[in-house]
């Protein structure tokens, strides 16, 4: 049996493990087509030889843009990857500049994108930079599509050539460079060689309970993103079929025809998938209703391992019967297990979906440490609600006197490309400085309390940390997304995007005629509702921390506003200065 010590590796272990006849199935023209182990090894030595024969030589940058999940990408990646080239992953959905900055950066000399969209936003600022050639997914009238590579792979009279590439790749060399959407500044390039990713695969794979060579894996979070792509690594390592979603809008028709056993999503993809299934709730009447929210309430309140005594556990059963059966139905029927990652998951979240038999293992990692650092497993006690779990195989981590979390492992990358001096401070004595605070209960389980960055202190010299007063407020139905502010400020505030559509439904319930988003948040009763929420979630925080003034945006946070990054998390900075008129409104009008 091979042993995997390079990313290329993993196939080759599949065939010769579990030789699946569904390796990878995409959804082309409304049909399901799959590749086999044993197609994907041939087509991504295709990939390979074509490549080669396009001149592509050892460490030249290749990089691909593509705005869903694929067959493509993954036997692209592969075919760079053997030949001792890099892969370059680009998030569809940042600026054109941003595009720029990244192509120059890496000097990637060739760039693989998925459809037209894509397309006309490589093609403003292509000019700029080394792009030499560009292929494309998608057929594309004009232009170079993908298969030409593929076709010019089909002589396998220079395989011998993939061959002696493939030999000299060692372990720790670069595999990939990964840059970072951060939530200030410029992105920066995360190296990342083959052992980062294998052995974080590896290590990984005691704390997931797959049947492996009989589970179904439905992928939909951006590939790009290093947690989807270690994950699909892991699925290809543990025999799982892997089926790519076409988009989140049809990820609901998906789950329902590939009945998958495992996905993964972030907090705020689960958070609308409770929302939507609390608003199908709220639409029964009678003992319908009541039944279902006595079934919801029980959830919330949910302990693992039987803590909440006999008489819960048979009540539970019941609600399991009645109401969360239809929920596990909702999402194709064979879910049984959900995967967290990139941000904090609520622990209302984790009760209820674990009480409804759909547990979320919510683990922790960045980028630089290839990703996962701590997660939860239902099994053997390595399940606890409000953290991360349990440290991974092999991976050491330590807190500082302020309370941050340094990480120490064969994960940790090997540092930042072209940037010596931020490699030198994010890494010291080979622990990685990750900027989250957190603790490290005695018997092993990681708790994050909140960004380093993030925290700020009032005027008043006390400290208030944001992510905490967000995490509770974001459980209100009325709000959609939060930001905490007031650093340097003699209190906390706070700018409050509401959730639109639920808002609106609840005005119509109450005989209150709103025709606009700015309509709505300059309603009264809408803010004294919203102040409500507030009130009640300041009780849980220290008179310093509370939240005494708010300010409602009329717009929708989103990726393409800025507001956000392409993982769903707040760009503090650009928001701030979004709405600089509302913050002097908060802090210098009337106060």
């Amino acid at each position: 049996m091979i042993k995997v010590t390079r990313i290329f590796d993993f196939p080759q272990y599949q065939l010769e493990k579990f030789n699946l006849e569904r390796a990878l199935t995409t959804k082309y023209n409304d049909t399901w087509v799959s590749i086999s182990s044993e197609e994907y090894i041939e087509q991504f030595n295709k990939i390979s030889r074509g490549l080669l024969r396009l001149g592509i030589k050892p460490n030249d940058k290749i990089a691909v843009i593509s705005s869903t999940n694929r067959t493509e990408w993954n036997v692209l990646d592969i075919g760079i990857l053997q030949i001792a080239a890099q892969n370059i992953p680009i998030y569809p959905t940042i600026s054109a500049e941003d595009y720029e900055y990244i192509l120059n950066h890496s000097e990637a000399t060739h760039c693989f994108v998925s459809d037209v969209e894509i397309l006309e936003k490589l093609n403003q600022i292509k000019g700029k930079t080394k792009v030499k050639e560009v292929y494309t997914f998608d057929e594309i009238e004009g232009e170079k599509n993908w298969k030409i590579v593929l076709e010019l792979g089909e002589d396998p009279s220079n395989q011998d050539a993939v061959e002696t590439l493939k030999q000299q790749v060692e372990p720790n060399d670069l595999a990939t460079i990964i840059y970072t959407s951060g939530t200030t500044g410029k992105p920066k390039g995360v190296m990342l060689s083959h052992n980062n990713l294998v052995s974080n695969v590896i290590d990984s794979e005691t704390r997931v309970p797959f049947d492996k060579g009989a589970s179904k894996a439905l992928s939909f979070l951006p590939i790009c993103h290093v947690f989807e792509r270690m994950i699909l690594y892991l699925y290809q390592y543990c025999g799982v079929e892997i089926y790519f979603a076409e988009s989140i809008d049809k990820m609901s028709d998906n789950l329902k025809e590939i009945k998958p056993n495992v996905m993964t999503a972030v907090p705020r993809l689960y958070e609308k998938v409770y929302d939507k299934i609390i608003a199908k709730g709220t639409d029964l009447t009678g003992l319908k209703k009541m039944i279902f929210f006595w079934a919801v309430d029980l959830g919330l309140r949910y302990e693992p391992y039987g803590a909440n005594g006999w008489w819960y556990e048979v009540q539970l059963k019941l609600a399991k019967k009645l109401i969360f059966s239809k929920w596990q139905e909702g999402l194709g029927g064979n879910i049984e297990l959900m995967v967290s990652g990139s941000a904090a998951l609520q622990p209302r979240l984790n009760r209820v979906f674990a009480a409804a038999g759909l547990p979320i293992m919510e683990g922790y990692g960045l980028t630089e440490t290839s990703p996962v650092i701590a997660v939860n497993d239902m099994r053997h006690g390595g399940f606890r609600v409000g953290t991360v779990g349990k440290l991974i195989d092999n991976v050491e981590v330590k807190i500082a006197e302020d309370g941050e979390i340094l990480v120490k492992g064969p994960n940790v990358m090997l540092g930042y490309y072209k940037d010596p001096e931020k490699t030198a401070e994010a890494i010291t004595d080979g622990y990685f400085h990750t900027g989250d605070i957190g603790e490290l209960s005695e018997d092993g389980f990681l708790k994050i309390t909140d960004r380093k960055k993030e925290m700020f202190k009032t005027s008043g010299g006390k400290y208030v940390a944001p992510s905490l007063l967000e995490n509770k407020l974001k459980q209100s139905r009325f709000i959609e997304q939060i930001m905490v502010i007031g650093e340097g400020e003699k209190m906390p505030a706070a700018l409050i995007q509401p959730n639109f559509n639920f808002v609106k439904e609840w005005a119509k319930r109450h005989k209150i005629t709103i025709t606009s988003n700015e309509d709505l948040v300059s309603d009264t009763q809408v803010r004294d509702r919203i102040k409500n929420e507030i009130d009640e979630a300041n009780k849980k925080f220290g008179k310093w921390e509370q939240i005494k003034k708010f300010e409602l945006t009329p717009d929708v946070w989103s990726i393409e506003g800025g507001h956000l990054t392409p993982t769903m998390k707040m760009k503090r900075k650009v928001i701030k200065e979004l709405y600089t008129t509302l913050i002097e409104k908060i802090y210098r009008q009337g106060s």
